[in-house]
Parts: C-alpha cells; sequence; structure tokens
C-alpha cells in the first residue's frame, strides 16, 4: 500500500485552492481526507487529544485513511523514554479509538537523544505493544549516522520490526547560494542537517520529504526517489509519504507532482481520493 499526505490538515491558506472557498475550519479534516490518505500527526507532538477529540477524528475521516501520530514531546523530549513509558501507553489507548485509521506511531527523538541512550531507547521499543499500534522513529543526534551506531540501531529495530523515518533535509541546505528569500527556510532551518539513508528496518516505510518552495529545485531530488519507493512497493513495503514545505501552502500541490511522477514509474500506485474530488475544487495551481 502507498499512503500520501502532509504534515497537517489545518492550514487556513489552503481554503479557496486546495479547500474550497468558504470551507469552514470544522471541514477541514473532512476535506482533507477526501484528497490524501494519510496525515502526519504533528498535532499530538505539541497537545494530547482527548477521546472526544480522537472520536471526531474518525468520525471526519474514511477507515482507509491513516492517522501517523508523533508521541507527544511531553513523553519524547523529556529525557529517558522509559520513565514516560505507562503515561504513553495511555496516550496509545486514547489513539486506538481511531480504530483501522491508526498507522504507525511516530518516535521522534531530539538531536541531544544520542546513542549514549541506547539501552533506554531499546528497553521501550521492546516493551511497546507493537502488535496492537507498529512505531516508527526518527532520530537526530548525528553521531546515530556514525557506522557503529548506525549498524546497532537498524538491527535493532529490525529484530523488533520497528520501522526507521527517513528525514530527507537536503532542499533546505543544497544550493542556497542561487538566494532563496529566506523568511521562507526560516522554520524549516529548525530541521536538522542529517544524513538521508535509504533504508528499511520494517515492513512499512515513512517518509518525510522537506521540499523547497520551487517547484522545479524539487525535481531532481523526487527523481532519486521514485525508483528507491518503486522498489519498496514492489517488495511489498507500505510506503507513508509525507510533504513538507517552508511555504506550506505548496505542500499539496508539491505531494500531488511526487504522486504523479511516482505514479509514471509506477502504474498501479493506487489512485488518490483527490481524483474524485468534482472541479474546481481539485483544480490545484502548481504555482
Amino acid at each position: 500500500m502507498f499512503y500520501l499526505g502532509c504534515a497537517v490538515w489545518a492550514f487556513k491558506a489552503w481554503v479557496g485552492d486546495f479547500y474550497p472557498a468558504g470551507a469552514k475550519s470544522g471541514d477541514f479534516l473532512r476535506l482533507y481526507g477526501d484528497r490524501f490518505t494519510t496525515v502526519e500527526g504533528n498535532t499530538t507532538f505539541y497537545s494530547i487529544p482527548d477521546a472526544a477529540t480522537v472520536d471526531r477524528w474518525a468520525d471526519q475521516t474514511p477507515d482507509t485513511f491513516r492517522f501517523c501520530p508523533k508521541i507527544p514531546r511531553l513523553y519524547s523530549h523529556s529525557g529517558a523514554l522509559m520513565p514516560h513509558f505507562e503515561q504513553t501507553l495511555a496516550f496509545l489507548q486514547t489513539l486506538q479509538r481511531l480504530g483501522p485509521r491508526l498507522g504507525p506511531m511516530f518516535l521522534q527523538l531530539p538531536p541531544s537523544y544520542g546513542p549514549d541512550r541506547f539501552t533506554d531507547l531499546r528497553d521501550f521499543l521492546t516493551a511497546w505493544p507493537r502488535e496492537v499500534a507498529p512505531i516508527s522513529v526518527e532520530v537526530r543526534h548525528l553521531a546515530w549516522f556514525e557506522k557503529l551506531h548506525a549498524h546497532r540501531l537498524n538491527d535493532t529495530l529490525r529484530q523488533l520490526g520497528v520501522g526507521r523515518v527517513l528525514l530527507d533535509t537536503r532542499t533546505m541546505y543544497d544550493g542556497q547560494e542561487d538566494g532563496l528569500p529566506d523568511p521562507q527556510l526560516t522554520s524549516e532551518r529548525r530541521k536538522p542537517k542529517v544524513p538521508l539513508q535509504h533504508i528499511t528496518t520494517a515492513d512499512f516505510t515513512l517518509v518525510r520529504y522537506i521540499s523547497h518552495p520551487d517547484l522545479n529545485f524539487n525535481e531532481p531530488y523526487i527523481l532519486q526517489w521514485v525508483p528507491r519507493l518503486v522498489e519498496w512497493l514492489r517488495q511489498g513495503q507500505t510506503v507513508y509519504l509525507f510533504i513538507h514545505c517552508p511555504d506550506e501552502a505548496r505542500s499539496p500541490a508539491l505531494a500531488r507532482y511526487f504522486y504523479e511522477t511516482l505514479k509514471g514509474a509506477y502504474p498501479d500506485l493506487p489512485t488518490l481520493p483527490w481524483d474524485s474530488v468534482k472541479p474546481p475544487d481539485a483544480q490545484l495551481s502548481l504555482f
């Protein structure tokens, strides 16, 4: 299976383009689910939803939709993970109200969480109820990418069937001499400049592609991704592809462009729900 989406669904600037003119905030998630098949759960990173909120999310999306919720930073960015394990399980229990819509959970670790905490990470992932909810890990401390630590981490993830989030920030750091307008890149610069490793450690993969606001600048990076994604899909991997952009207004169009490029190389790619949305709602301009 292949799932495509963005980091958020509640973005007001999408109204009149990605969302129809006059759309209200209460309609955003339903409209998003009419177009994309997954969303990166940034909202749960900053705020822990209650049961009623999760129930609304379920009611507003088809059962084929997938949420990939981030574990709250209160638990993932407060030192060791294991002291927060029971609280994290309580969070998971609330998210299980999504039913089949609950995709892999997303554990994002801060740059301060390095290989010296390997035992803590291993214990957390070993104890995690992976049969209930798959989980994928994003590491940001640069030492995790060194050969010895990378091998130990990847080997452990494979043994446990835990995914590894692949973060591609190259467009944010390549070609800066081209004179990009700095305000468009400021927020995304908070994402680390880490090596991109095309590694799969489970039967599913989460790819976070941090795009450049200029469509043309993205093309060579997307063309590099396409054969890799096709290979994984042909191997039976489930791929979750999330498109970010410093100018969030452009994320849906970039996601669609990425999708169409991938479908050109892999015609068996599932049809986007977006294709069934009647014009003019579906006529999102590509810049």
